[in-house]
């Protein structure tokens, strides 16, 4: 085992607040429609899981039980962050790059940007910390034009999958947490359900 990495803290941290949002989902609100177009409150958490598998290199066994299951994921991907394992060069749409960076670009935001859904879906407290809003603003607005617009085009980086959706547009000053959402493509201003 090698000793944590800011990545693995990181990560660590961002995997409680979504277990503990998936913790709270109550059994009728699983069908309940989410912010990601087309996907109920179980479906995010599907694709959660099977990005840790998409960063692993192999599926995560499943269950019936959502939490289970994120359990389980995240312990797997825990399990290489802290290993030598997080060094190791993997293959990614945007070139090669060590595992651990892998993760952090892109499972480990999902887990904010999903996390905020999954509250949206299920009427949890919809509150991202302000340094994980703050340095997913920094990465998203950094995006080159060309770049952005692949983002946005869905099936782009394979089938199903659309790293952001069409920007919504938000009053230039509404909270730094509004206009990130916006920018990926979610609407801050919709009802919570």
């Amino acid at each position: 085992m090698t000793p944590e990495t800011s990545i693995s803290a990181r990560y660590r941290a961002r995997a409680d607040a979504f277990e503990a949002k998936v913790a709270q989902v109550e059994p009728d609100q699983w069908d309940n429609p989410s912010p990601c177009a087309q996907w109920t409150a179980l479906e995010v958490v599907d694709h959660v899981i099977e990005m840790h598998g998409v960063m692993l290199g192999h599926p995560i066994p499943r269950t019936e039980d959502p939490l289970t299951d994120f359990r389980e994921a995240r312990s797997q991907v825990q399990q290489a962050l802290d290993s030598d394992r997080a060094h190791d060069e993997v293959s990614t749409p945007a070139g090669p790059m060590a595992l651990e960076d892998h993760v952090d670009q892109v499972v480990s935001d999902d887990l904010v940007l999903h996390g905020w859904d999954l509250a949206r879906a299920t009427g949890q407290d919809e509150t991202i910390p302000a340094a994980d809003v703050e340095r997913l603003w920094a990465t998203a607005t950094s995006v080159p034009a060309d770049l952005m617009e692949r983002f946005r085009t869905p099936g782009a980086f394979g089938p199903g999958i659309e790293v952001y959706g069409a920007e919504i547009p938000v009053p230039g000053d509404a909270p730094l947490q509004d206009r990130l959402l916006g920018y990926v493509g979610r609407d801050p201003m919709s009802k919570s359900l």
